[in-house]
């Protein structure tokens, strides 16, 4: 059986990205930058955007992606372009470049480039709802909560612009898939969903088989969520397909050279803007109540679960146990300028030293005393797996509400949880999301205890 889809909609990602390079050459002679050869500077910005491109899939948005995904994506490739745009300038020495003139141009390519996407983005969403355009007939196969709910999204979400046109339930007694496979054919149905639980391994081979045939799009539904929900890591051992259960996106080079420059950055003007007057400032404060350093460090375990002091002013008056014991509500302890800098996170301070030292990052998951973390990863399932990233001054747990001493074991597990969904779905947006909420909460006076 032939198949032949005949849709413009394959046109779309080339005109963008032709209009994209369009709008950085364009930007070359709309500024004057000054280079020593314009002609290698365009060449070279092409191929930089082009390899950022397709390392960033910027263009393969799926018509289901949601705005902020969008804004993250935008976010990424900028910011990379800016990395190398800047590299090209002293590798190649451009003593005339106007430096006013340079960054007027990423500045435009910025925006124009914001605005061409978005403008896209929405065009092909109203598109498909009001001339229903780029769209895809689908159909599902299953009859369960998940294949309901995905079918309620078909029908609700129409600038997706899947066009939901039959279910096909296994347990009715006339189910035949050789009649589902006929219907897909008959309607010319361009995907077919189905619910994994539901059908056995030769029907699912069957459909594998048909729908590589016949070029139909074929989209499993999971039936187990624990393990399906996931990020999964496809790749081949030579010929043979190996799934992974977790791909954790700052292993990227490229999430991780992205991170690190952020928190180097961020980090050097905190301490250059901040730390340069606070600590002197709270060094008087600490020990007008009580003797003792200034700072206090603690050994916590960081990447790869690897022990190293982390820096905080020091909140409690000296005592043997301060490095073992953790603080709890109403601490004895602690000092009256020590309630004040721990309420208002101010002891957190120093470990802005520990990011730019590389021991730290201005956000993941919180880092435990070396002997709390061997009693939580007993409590906690998958509890080591925070480890696999730099622990941050602040995290999504914390924002979230999982701040503070733990008290019950509900606690660790459900500050782990939003961990794990950090270290698999981080972006540079969602640093900065969780940045900005950690600053809100600042102001809302919430004393913590960790």
């Amino acid at each position: 059986m032939k198949y032949k889809k005949g849709r413009w909609s394959k046109l779309i990602k080339p005109l963008m990205s032709l209009v994209d390079l369009t709008i950085l050459v364009f930007g070359v002679f709309l500024f004057e930058i000054k280079l020593v050869n314009y002609y290698v500077f365009i060449g070279y910005v092409i191929i930089a955007w082009i390899i950022i491109s397709l390392k960033n899939e910027f263009y393969n948005v799926e018509r289901q992606a949601r705005v902020i995904q969008l804004f993250s994506l935008l976010i990424r490739q900028i910011l990379l372009f800016i990395i190398v745009l800047y590299a090209y300038m002293g590798f190649f020495k451009q003593p005339e470049v106007g430096r006013l003139a340079l960054a007027s141009y990423v500045v435009y390519v910025t925006v124009v480039v914001f605005l061409f996407k978005y403008l896209v983005f929405f065009l092909l969403k109203k598109f498909r709802v009001l001339l229903k355009g780029n769209g895809r007939s689908v159909i599902v196969i299953g009859d369960n909560a998940k294949t309901r709910q995905l079918i309620k999204i078909f029908q609700t979400k129409l600038d997706y612009g899947l066009n939901f046109k039959a279910k096909f339930s296994v347990r009715d007694k006339d189910f035949s898939l050789m009649k589902c496979l006929e219907y897909v054919v008959e309607n010319n149905i361009d995907e077919i969903y189905f619910s994994v639980a539901e059908l056995s391994n030769d029907q699912i081979t069957n459909l594998v088989n048909f729908a590589e045939n016949n070029l139909r799009t074929l989209k499993f539904i999971p039936d187990n969520k624990d393990i399906f929900a996931r990020n999964l890591k496809y790749e081949y051992y030579d010929y043979i397909p190996i799934l992974s259960l977790r791909k954790i996106a700052l292993h990227d080079p490229i999430n991780a050279f992205v991170k690190r420059f952020f928190d180097i950055i961020f980090s050097s003007l905190v301490i250059l803007l901040v730390l340069s007057w606070l600590t002197p400032l709270m060094a008087i404060l600490i020990k007008l109540e009580s003797k003792g350093p200034t700072l206090f460090l603690q050994k916590r375990h960081g990447l790869d679960n690897r022990e190293f002091y982390c820096f905080k002013y020091r909140s409690m008056a000296v005592n043997r146990g301060n490095d073992a014991l953790h603080v709890t509500k109403n601490d004895m302890r602690v000092t009256k300028i020590g309630k004040f800098i721990r309420k208002t996170s101010l002891d957190e301070m120093p470990q802005f030293y520990n990011v730019f030292f590389g021991q730290m990052s201005v956000v993941g998951p919180r880092p435990h005393m070396v002997s709390l973390s061997e009693v939580y990863m007993k409590k906690a399932n998958r509890y080591m797996l925070r480890h696999s990233v730099k622990p941050g001054i602040t995290g999504l747990a914390q924002v979230s509400g999982f701040r503070g001493e733990i008290e019950a074991d509900t606690d660790i597990i459900n500050r782990v949880k939003y961990d794990i969904f950090y270290l698999e779905n981080w972006s540079l947006l969602l640093d900065l999301g969780i940045i900005i909420q950690t600053v809100t909460n600042l102001f809302k006076g919430e004393e913590k205890a960790y």
